[in-house]
């Protein structure tokens, strides 16, 4: 029998008609090979987490069951990126086509150059946990910290979930 791991995944997105690329990475993401889209999050719109003369982003959280081990799954998500136009930069936290972030990946905790598991930012992001708590209420992260308490300990900070 084949193992099938968890994944979480945060998208966003604030270029180039962010709703559409978010839109096309999860309809690309139920196409992967390897990689069944189980569910995702509505969309949400949130100020910028970085500079702030950018504009709102589009974000969303999907989940993900794979065959593919941690560092094949980001080449993959990173391939995505660089389809949709995605332009790596100087600029931490600056604007961009797409972004997918691998937020949890079973309980896997992973630090290593090009991945850390659970993604830094899951803590205390709001335009993560929202998301993320609307997939999954009662998930219970690696710490033993559970993603409702996370959650109320947040603040929406600008937050809107978009209705379709």
């Amino acid at each position: 029998m084949i193992s099938r791991n968890i994944v979480y995944v945060g998208l966003g997105s604030n270029l180039d008609n962010p709703i559409y690329q978010v839109e096309l990475a999860l309809r690309t993401l139920d196409i992967l090979s390897a990689v069944y889209l189980k569910t995702h999050s509505a969309l949400y719109r949130s100020p910028p987490f970085g500079p702030q003369d950018q504009p709102d982003y589009v974000n969303a959280v999907a989940v993900l069951l794979t065959e593919l081990p941690p560092l094949a799954l980001l080449d993959e998500l990173q391939a995505i990126e660089n389809k949709q136009g995605r332009v790596r930069n100087a600029q931490r936290w600056g604007p961009r086509t797409l972004d997918l972030d691998m937020l949890l990946y079973d309980n896997k905790q992973l630090q290593s150059p090009r991945l850390t598991l659970p993604h830094p930012g899951l803590y205390e992001r709001a335009f993560v946990l929202y998301p993320l708590y609307e997939c999954v209420p009662d998930l219970v992260l690696p710490d033993g910290e559970r993603i409702y308490d996370l959650k109320q300990r947040c603040f929406s900070k600008g937050l809107c979930r978009l209705d379709s």
